[in-house]
């Protein structure tokens, strides 16, 4: 029934005769199970490990987490961090207001700690965070060639995590999560534990 609720993002009302039971029923086992869905941070990478950064903005009614950002009225930022080689979600950071840049999301959702020394490719809106961004062009000159190069192999590499996003999003749940309080942080949980083992088989 949770899997169902996320991927469908019916309402309680809808959703419990599907079930056979009530409309409270329903929402106390989505409230009980749901965490219990929840993917686990790793909390150990190998020395070769390149991992990949990106934000994602869910829209939300919850206005006590909620802020508005540029896509949405009213959303909340989340940082995803995917192994660039498996392309597994290895870390979701809590969800912060939707207003929140990525550079500042990057430390405040925790990602940051739980990712620690390990080599961690991001766009170039997370800079000054010392992880790997594309090389920034000055004003008056161009990029010399070995470095325009470098930038088309980063966005290569970057575009996976656009791709998790995409897989992600087929969930209905983060399209209007109405999801209270730690609902949507255990959802995008959820949902990023369920992509990994479709993607693993």
């Amino acid at each position: 029934m949770v899997v169902a609720y996320w991927r469908t993002n019916l309402t309680m009302r809808q959703l419990a005769p599907l079930f056979g039971i009530s409309k409270s029923a329903a929402d106390r086992i989505i409230d009980h199970l749901g965490p219990q869905l929840a993917l686990q941070p790793r909390k150990r990478f190998a020395k070769d490990t390149v991992l990949i950064v990106d934000g994602t903005l869910v829209p939300t009614r919850d206005r006590t987490i909620g802020e508005q950002s540029k896509n949405y009225r009213y959303s909340t930022a989340h940082q995803v961090v995917i192994d660039a080689d498996t392309r597994l979600v290895v870390v979701v950071g809590r969800p912060l207001p939707g207003n929140r840049h990525d550079s500042r999301g990057w430390e405040e959702s925790g990602a940051k700690d739980a990712v620690g020394k390990t080599v961690t490719i991001a766009d170039g809106g997370y800079q000054g965070t010392g992880l790997v961004i594309p090389h920034r062009r000055a004003k008056s000159e161009d990029l010399p060639a070995w470095k325009e190069e470098h930038n088309r192999s980063h966005k290569r590499v970057r575009a996976r995590v656009e791709h998790t996003f995409a897989r992600m999003k087929s969930w209905k749940i983060l399209h209007d999560c109405r999801l209270k309080g730690d609902g949507i942080h255990y959802a995008m949980l959820g949902i990023a534990r369920l992509h990994n083992l479709n993607l693993a088989g």
